[in-house]
């Protein structure tokens, strides 16, 4: 019965990214994060470059001790629909840390704060455009470059954004971009010239 609870579920979320999603241009939300250390709440914003191009940038705390920023670059790949597609990426991330240390002489823990971090950040998961609204759930693990013990951490996240430029208006907006361009290629520069006298007059 749980079986066919899910593929129903799974099936009425396809249909409906189908029937009434848009793929987006710019999205903005909120993004959750849970690791074995610590809860996060952030900020995150996802702008498309290209087709299957975006670039995110997730802000991202817990209030207390544990801060970072992200940028990264992802790559999507439909799965049944150009709205329902699982994404990967890579990028840069800074912050200011916990830190555990373990002394090997006394065996005890010490656990620091305040620690300025340099890493980079990994990222893989799936994502929903539906209703206006992108839905994603992914992993994102932190290899740790300067100002951590811990070499590696990772952190499960879950993001709901909200799609402030749609696809088509985008592309719609580079074209028109572009054939501004091209329209001035065309004037001769002699034109242009005296175009710009013309104006100063």
């Amino acid at each position: 019965m749980k079986e066919r609870l899910t593929l129903l579920t799974i099936l009425f979320f396809v249909s409906l990214s189908i029937a009434q999603a848009q793929r987006y241009g710019t999205a903005v939300g909120l993004r959750f994060g849970n690791n074995n250390q610590y809860r996060t709440v952030g900020l995150t914003a996802q702008q498309r470059i290209t087709k299957r191009l975006s670039i995110e940038g997730i802000i991202q705390s817990d209030f207390k001790l544990n801060t970072t920023l992200s940028v990264l670059m992802e790559k999507h790949h439909p799965i049944i629909s150009k709205r329902f597609n699982y994404y990967y990426g890579a990028g840069p991330s800074i912050g200011v840390e916990e830190s555990f240390v373990k002394d090997p002489e006394s065996m005890q823990v010490l656990h620091t704060y305040g620690n300025g971090t340099v890493g980079l950040d990994l990222l893989g998961g799936l994502e929903l455009t539906v209703l206006n609204t992108v839905i994603s759930v992914d992993y994102k693990p932190n290899i740790n470059l300067v100002g951590r013990e811990e070499f590696y951490r990772g952190q499960m996240g879950i993001s709901a954004r909200m799609v402030l430029v749609k696809s088509k208006e985008q592309k719609k907006k580079q074209r028109q971009r572009q054939r501004a361009k091209n329209k001035s290629q065309k004037v001769p520069l002699k034109e242009q010239i005296n175009s710009l006298f013309e104006k100063k007059n």
